[in-house]
C-alpha cells in the first residue's frame, strides 16, 4: 500500500490465524497461575504459627491484630515451643502452600537448623515473606568492670587472658554464637558459662559472677536503664533509636559487627507469590502503624519490613555468617 506523505510503501504482515490462536490459549492456560493471589484471599483465618520464645511471641502479637483488622479475617497466633522453634518449623512444613499457615521465626531458628539435625529445612520447604523487626543484641558488662569502650573491654580482656567469662542462654545459642564471634573478631580468650535463658543468667551477671554478655536488648536494657548492668555498644548497622548515645559495635573498632534477634515469617513453599505479596504487605503496614511502633520501641524492637527478595537474601547472609563461627569455634548441639 502506498505511503502518501512519503511516497514510499508500507507492508501489512499478516499473523496466521494459527499462531493467534496458540498464543491466546497460552495467554489462558498462563493467567491462572502468573503468581497472583487469589481475588478473594483470605476467605477463612490465617494461622500464624509461632516458635518458642516470648519475644517472638510479642512481635507476632503485634503484627497479628493489625493483619487481622486489614484483611477482614482473624489471624491466630499458635504458639508451638520446643526445640528451639524445630517443632512450630517441622508444623509449618508439613502444612498446605495457601497462605493460611504460615510461621514466626526468629534468628535462633536459623542457628538450630546450623547445629542440629532437623526433619525440614528452612530454605528448602519455606518461601520467605518478610522480616517483620529487629532488636540488636547489646553488649553489657558487669559496672565493676573496668571498662567503658569496645576497645577498653579488649584490651582488658587480653591482659587477663581466660580470666574473663561471659553468659549465654545456652550452648549453641545465638548468644553463644554471638558472643563467640566477638571473641574470634577481636582475638581475645573469654571463658563461655551457658545459662537456661536470660532469667537463669541475670542474678549472676548482676552479681558480676559473670563479666559481660552479648543478649538481645529487649531482654536486659531494663537492667541498663537502672545502672545495674554497663552498655558498651549495641550490634545493629546503625544507633538505636532507644539509645541514640551508644555506639555500635562496627563504630567502636569491629568492622562487619552486626547481630539482631530478628523476626520474619515464612510460608510452606509453593505459597502462591501473590498471597506472599499480600501477607508482606499487610505486616509492612502493621509495623509502620503508630501504636506499634511504640509497643515495639518499648524493648528496642523496630519494624523492618524487608520485601521477600530482601528476607531471602538476609536468610542467606545469617547462614552464612553463623556456619563459619560454628566451624571456626568448633560449636556443637548438647
Amino acid at each position: 500500500m502506498r505511503n502518501g506523505n512519503r511516497g514510499g510503501f508500507v507492508m501489512k504482515e499478516r499473523t496466521p490465524a494459527g499462531v493467534i490462536a496458540a498464543l491466546t490459549a497460552v495467554l489462558v492456560l498462563l493467567a491462572p497461575h502468573a503468581g497472583a493471589q487469589p481475588a478473594t484471599y483470605p476467605t477463612k483465618a490465617i494461622r500464624l504459627i509461632v516458635a518458642s520464645g516470648a519475644g517472638l511471641d510479642f512481635v507476632a502479637r503485634q503484627v497479628a491484630g493489625p493483619m487481622s483488622e486489614a484483611v477482614g479475617q482473624t489471624v491466630v497466633v499458635d504458639n508451638r515451643a520446643g526445640a528451639s522453634g524445630s517443632i512450630a518449623a517441622e508444623l509449618a512444613a508439613q502444612a498446605a502452600p495457601d497462605g493460611y499457615t504460615v510461621m514466626f521465626l526468629s534468628a535462633s531458628l536459623v542457628v538450630y537448623g546450623i547445629v542440629s539435625k532437623t526433619r525440614y529445612d528452612l530454605y528448602r520447604d519455606f518461601a520467605p515473606v518478610t522480616q517483620a523487626a529487629a532488636a540488636p543484641y547489646i553488649l553489657t558488662v558487669y559496672p565493676g568492670l573496668p571498662a567503658t569502650t569496645v576497645k577498653e573491654l579488649i584490651a582488658y580482656a587480653k591482659s587477663v587472658p581466660t580470666k574473663l567469662n561471659y553468659s549465654s542462654t545456652g550452648n549453641a545459642s545465638l548468644a553463644h554464637l554471638a558472643t563467640e564471634l566477638f571473641r574470634i573478631s577481636t582475638g581475645i580468650e573469654l571463658v563461655h558459662v551457658p545459662y537456661k535463658g536470660v532469667g537463669a543468667a541475670l542474678p549472676d551477671m548482676l552479681a558480676g559472677r559473670i563479666h559481660m554478655s552479648f543478649l538481645s536488648m529487649g531482654s536486659v536494657y531494663s537492667q541498663v536503664r537502672v545502672g545495674k548492668l554497663k552498655p558498651i555498644a549495641i550490634a545493629s548497622a546503625t544507633r538505636a533509636k532507644i539509645a541514640p548515645d551508644l555506639p555500635t559495635m562496627i563504630e567502636s573498632g569491629v568492622p562487619g559487627y552486626i547481630v539482631t534477634q530478628w523476626h520474619g515469617m515464612l510460608a510452606p513453599r509453593g505459597t502462591p507469590q501473590g498471597v506472599i505479596e499480600r501477607l508482606y504487605q499487610e505486616i509492612a503496614a502493621a509495623v509502620k502503624q503508630l501504636e506499634v511502633v511504640k509497643r515495639l520501641a518499648l524493648d528496642g524492637t523496630e519494624g523492618v519490613a524487608s520485601s521477600p527478595r530482601e528476607f531471602a537474601a538476609h536468610l542467606r547472609n545469617e547462614r552464612e555468617q553463623w556456619t563459619k563461627v560454628v566451624q571456626l569455634a568448633n560449636i556443637r548441639a548438647e
